[in-house]
């Protein structure tokens, strides 16, 4: 298991930013990829974004698109993800997902396509 170390939630007004970010603390754990997952009050828990780690070929759940931007730094094994233009139906829990080489053959937006889970981090959209 990969420990994942989130930051960067917050409250914001309609139309505002954010950027979130997530740490992960094993160098010796081989990484596929990462992602962005949220969980609304009452609603089931959605990808939003993920990213391959060799390629960076990146993945964006439709409602997303053109406003979020997820990316990574290799060396500092940490995700981001840049979230502009925020919407009042983005305020969920948004929690970073590891997937290890054991999650290879999965899917990238899938839970199953991770293995390690951050705590989450509230993101809160006020209009």
């Amino acid at each position: 298991q990969v420990q994942l170390v989130e930051s960067g939630g917050g409250n914001v007004q309609a139309g505002g930013s954010l950027r979130l970010s997530c740490a992960a603390s094993e160098r010796h754990v081989s990484t596929v990829r990462m992602g962005w997952f949220r969980q609304a009050p009452g609603q089931e828990r959605e990808c939003v974004a993920a990213i391959t780690w060799s390629s960076g070929r990146t993945y964006y759940a439709n409602s997303v698109k053109g406003r979020f931007t997820i990316s990574r730094d290799n060396a500092k094994n940490t995700v981001y993800l840049q979230m502009n233009s925020l919407e009042p139906q983005d305020t969920a829990i948004y929690h970073c997902a590891h997937g290890s080489i054991r999650r290879r053959g999965r899917s990238a937006t899938t839970e199953e396509g991770h293995d390690s889970w951050g705590q989450g981090t509230q993101v809160t959209v006020s209009s």
